[in-house]
């Protein structure tokens, strides 16, 4: 009437005879009087048991919590943990249920993110205190995932990803603004250095013209010979240009029209003389 009872490693065996408690069965092999003696094994590894928590935030935003609770039993306390409990898991839900239907009401959506340490902690101590008289050891709590009704999320995902535009238009307009600014600054600065380049070239000519004339006066020439001799040069390479650059020219005048240049000079020569003349008597 005798058979061995076998207890795996990591578990005790629960010995009762007529229904009554007898005590521990240690890993391995016993025999025992099957008729009046039965054992149950028990494991103490760790193990897990995972909440779903339909809760309310303070936004009105309903939210389930998943939350994973590790934990063993003790095996000084494997008598209590088996008999005084009925259904230990379903009284760690309660627990875990009654935490955070507790602390969630007080939160918006964005702080329930935000606190998930916080509500660690309390899911922790409260677990701990109701199922530790019961030989139940708590060793870990996780918060897996706060997660929003679908229409929340989707609202969410909208609201960050129009955030998120808004941003970059707002990156993307001031860079424009940078390269106009900076375009402008260039065009001005050009411009800037044309002008000092143009006048630095009518000096220089002016200069020319000035050493030129001097000098043609000094080697015998009159200034009326000095003046035409210029601007039949002046007319002569302005031809010369023209004729490098393009296939063909058309000239309006012949060069006897360098005499009308010439009068009309001298003609504004004369009628500067007088005014200079009447404005040192006057003053």
């Amino acid at each position: 009437m005798c058979c061995c009872s076998c207890i795996d490693t990591g578990s005790v065996g629960v010995i009762q005879k007529f229904g009554e408690y007898q005590g521990l069965q240690d890993p391995g092999c016993m025999c025992i009087n099957w008729c009046v003696t039965s054992v149950q094994q028990v494991s103490l590894a760790v193990q897990q048991v995972s909440c779903h928590s339909d809760c309310k935030t303070k936004d009105n935003v309903t939210v389930t919590v998943v939350t994973a609770i590790q934990y063993r039993i003790q095996k000084d306390m494997v008598k209590v943990a088996i008999f005084d409990v009925a259904s230990p898991t379903e009284q760690i839900k309660a627990e875990v249920d009654s935490v955070l239907r507790s602390t969630l009401p007080g939160m918006t959506l964005d702080e329930s993110y935000e606190a998930k340490e916080k509500m660690v902690g309390e899911i922790l101590e409260s677990v701990k205190g109701a199922m530790g008289k019961y030989g139940y050891e708590i060793l870990n709590v996780l918060i897996t995932d706060v997660r929003p009704e679908r229409s929340v999320m989707d609202a969410m995902n909208e609201i960050n990803a129009s955030r998120r535009q808004r941003e970059a238009a707002f990156e993307r307009g001031e860079a424009e603004k940078m390269l106009k600014i900076k375009a402008s600054e260039a065009d001005a600065e050009a411009k800037r250095l044309a002008g000092v380049g143009m006048a630095n070239m009518r000096a220089a000519m002016a200069q020319g013209f000035q050493d030129s004339m001097r000098f043609m006066k000094e080697s015998g020439m009159s200034e009326h010979e000095a003046m035409h001799m210029m601007i039949m040069t002046q007319y002569l390479d302005t031809l010369k240009e023209f004729s490098g650059s393009h296939g063909s020219i058309i000239v309006p005048h012949g060069p006897s029209a360098i005499k009308d240049l010439e009068s009309q000079i001298r003609e504004g020569f004369l009628s500067a003389a007088p005014q200079q003349k009447m404005g040192g008597l006057f003053g």
